[in-house]
């Protein structure tokens, strides 16, 4: 998976049939219980083309780990693989454990020498870490099934005695955070990170589009892989949940996900839809225009939350530089930031107003990704007239100075319940 396993967010793995209250691990994960979480993982399984077929269910863990398309790999064989998980061989670690580089045969997935046959990333998880049995289960069952080029690919597992190993297809570029935020990183190109952004849109439409829904839960920069390319492919199903069916509306669970990232509705009441993901790639585009993470606790003030700060210039263009990272060296076209300004502040605004990703995504791919020079007259124009026309505006109303009545605004105030702590900046 490259390197991109940096020390992650964790959750609680205690299930309670309780109500309890809310709380933040050191990391940013968000655990806050409403409600029973059942373990089942009721989902057919798909193929790049978003087709369907049905799977038992609820699924056994017999079931899921009998997947023909993965591999089960004996400890033995990824110790080989890794040369013996040696200190080089190591690319990330966190506190769900380490990820090793490995190496295995194309056609047999046996163990080889170093640079011979097809390069892996071993992830390797630690028997007292805070990622349990259950989200170990539920990335093989769902990265077991789901294949689609916006997924990262899931080869093979290994889960013998206490050792639980995940085997997924390296990404050399590793996560979109370390590009974003790494002190010493290349800073990405406009179009580089328009193409990120689309990717990801794509990954997280076919999970949302798909005939049995998938909620991925957990829509951050550091859970976007980078191919050689800048090809963006969504890892860590851990978390990732089946939708709501029949005439249900959303589905009750226990509340995890990543300070900054989850939706305040969803963090209020446990109450989970595809439009908690909405919420969350809202923010990672604001990341992407901003260059500032989701939460910093570096930052004074309203500073420290993105979605705070950012949320007041996202809606008038003249005022829209002083959000946009200054590593662009103003290089993009003002009109496409504008645009993707409008199509973040829909994402964060009152989940009733959110777009569907499959709109998102068709909105990005329409938007200019090189840099003209000098504004054109008639963007000089549009920029006399800070409201422009949003891309979604007719479905989805601009939500610039709109307060959701319910309770459900997008502010951090209205995020944080007992217990509940912010990540450390990073």
């Amino acid at each position: 998976m490259g390197n991109c396993f940096r020390a992650r967010s964790k959750v609680d793995n205690t299930l309670s049939s309780q109500p309890i209250s809310g709380s933040t691990t050191a990391t940013g994960r968000i655990s806050h219980s409403f409600a029973p979480s059942s373990p089942a993982v009721s989902n057919p399984a798909y193929n790049c083309n978003g087709k369907s077929e049905s799977l038992p269910t609820p699924r056994s863990e017999g079931d899921i780990l009998s997947s023909p398309n993965l591999k089960p790999f004996t400890f033995s064989e990824l110790k080989n693989a890794t040369r013996n998980f040696r200190p080089d061989s190591l690319i990330g670690e966190g506190g769900f454990g380490d990820v090793y580089k490995g190496w295995l045969d194309e056609q047999t997935l046996s163990a080889t020498r170093p640079g011979c046959g097809m390069t892996v990333a071993v992830k390797k998880l630690k028997p007292e870490g805070f990622q349990g049995h259950k989200e170990w289960l539920s990335e093989v069952n769902y990265l077991g099934q789901l294949h689609h080029q916006n997924l990262v690919k899931l080869i093979g597992y290994c889960l013998v005695g206490d050792n639980r190993l995940l085997v997924y297809e390296y990404m050399p570029k590793g996560s979109l955070e370390n590009h974003l935020f790494r002190r010493g990183a290349q800073p990405l190109s406009w179009a580089t990170r328009m193409k990120v952004a689309i990717g990801a849109a794509r990954g997280l439409t076919f999970l949302h589009d798909s005939e049995q829904q998938v909620i991925y839960r957990d829509f951050k920069t550091s859970n976007i892989l980078l191919d050689m390319e800048f090809n963006a492919k969504l890892s860590d199903f851990g978390l990732a949940k089946a939708g709501p069916t029949g005439d249900r509306s959303h589905v009750s669970t226990q509340v995890m996900g990543t300070h900054g990232y989850a939706a305040p509705e969803y963090i209020a009441t446990g109450r989970l839809t595809a439009r908690c993901d909405v919420y969350s790639f809202g923010v990672v585009l604001l990341e992407l225009l901003s260059g500032r993470r989701a939460v910093d606790k570096t930052k004074a003030g309203v500073e420290q939350n993105l979605v705070d700060w950012a949320k007041p210039y996202l809606g008038d263009r003249r005022k829209l530089f002083r959000i946009m990272d200054t590593k662009l060296e103003g290089q993009y076209p003002q009109r496409a930031a504008y645009t993707a300004a409008i199509l973040a502040l829909q994402c964060i605004s009152e989940a009733k107003f959110r777009p569907q990703m499959s709109e998102v995504l068709a909105a990005l791919e329409q938007l200019p990704t090189k840099h003209s020079g000098n504004p054109s007259r008639a963007e000089h124009k549009s920029a006399s007239c800070p409201m422009a026309k949003s891309p979604l505006r007719q479905k989805h109303p601009s939500t610039v100075n709109n307060t959701d009545k319910s309770g459900g605004s997008m502010g951090s105030s209205h995020m944080k319940s007992p217990g509940m702590r912010s990540p450390r900046g990073r």
